[in-house]
């Protein structure tokens, strides 16, 4: 078996690593300020390969020469730029050159959260159906979902969409299962998808959650599974949320395993 034919045996990952951060109050990149010494995204990058993605694209924007230099070891990443920040499903059109030959799973994550859990991420691995399963959405239930996007079903429990915290009716705003910009989608199918996406919205650009909706009007298999832990729904947006996550890790470094 070939080197390229085993890489194919898994799944790949796309890591959305392009942002300045302009919260942060820093130079850096987001995706390179520190938690417990490391960068956020190498965090993210040893969930994904604990558990078990094969080659990982790295999508890089806001001075990506440092994100690169800090990277520079990892035989298993290749960068793709996103030269304009035209959202996040615009950061996954970048990377279809690279993705272009693959006919397995993709999994699709922010490179801002370093509480990302293998265990999770391979849960949501276990599921997936080769030939049936166009999408899993890894969900969370939040116990204040303030602000994060919600997971709407019907009554039989099948995902029916995802409506973002300032879209949702009152109604909307009491659903406590929310989205985690967490994605494993069949690549192929992803693929087509985005050739339906426009940038018709309040913000003029791609969203990457438009995609689940896309491939359900198509009739294809999609599905939210609320697996995520409730670590998990610590992301960095701002230096309190960072302070926030080093010391949610450093109590989880220090626990006995």
């Amino acid at each position: 078996m070939t080197q390229m034919q085993t890489d194919h045996a898994k799944p790949m990952a796309v890591v959305l690593a392009a942002g300045k951060g302009s919260r942060m109050k820093s130079d850096l990149p987001k995706v390179l300020s520190e938690v417990c010494g490391r960068p956020l995204v190498i965090w993210v990058i040893d969930a994904l390969r604990n558990a078990g993605v094969g080659k990982i694209l790295v999508v890089i924007g806001y001075r990506g020469d440092l994100v690169r230099e800090s990277l520079r070891h990892c035989e298993d990443i290749e960068f793709v730029e996103q030269t304009e920040q035209l959202g996040t499903g615009h950061a996954v059109m970048v990377c279809r050159e690279q993705l272009a030959g693959f006919n397995g799973p993709v999994l699709v994550v922010a490179g801002d959260s370093p509480m990302l859990q293998a265990d999770s991420l391979r849960e949501i691995i276990g599921e997936f159906q080769p030939g049936g399963t166009a999408c899993l959405l890894g969900t969370l239930v939040h116990d204040n979902p303030v602000g994060l996007g919600r997971i709407i079903r019907e009554d039989s429990g099948q995902f029916y969409a995802i409506v973002e915290d300032k879209d949702c009716t009152d109604a909307q705003r009491e659903i406590r299962e929310v989205n985690m910009s967490t994605y494993l989608f069949d690549n192929q199918k992803m693929l087509l998808a985005l050739e339906s996406l426009n940038r018709e919205n309040r913000q003029g650009e791609y969203y990457l959650t438009d995609i689940p909706g896309i491939l359900l009007k198509q009739g294809l298999d999609v599905r939210a599974l609320p697996v995520l832990r409730s670590c998990e729904a610590l992301s960095v947006n701002t230096i309190d949320q960072l302070a926030i996550v080093e010391a949610e890790m450093r109590l989880r470094t220090a626990s006995p395993k």
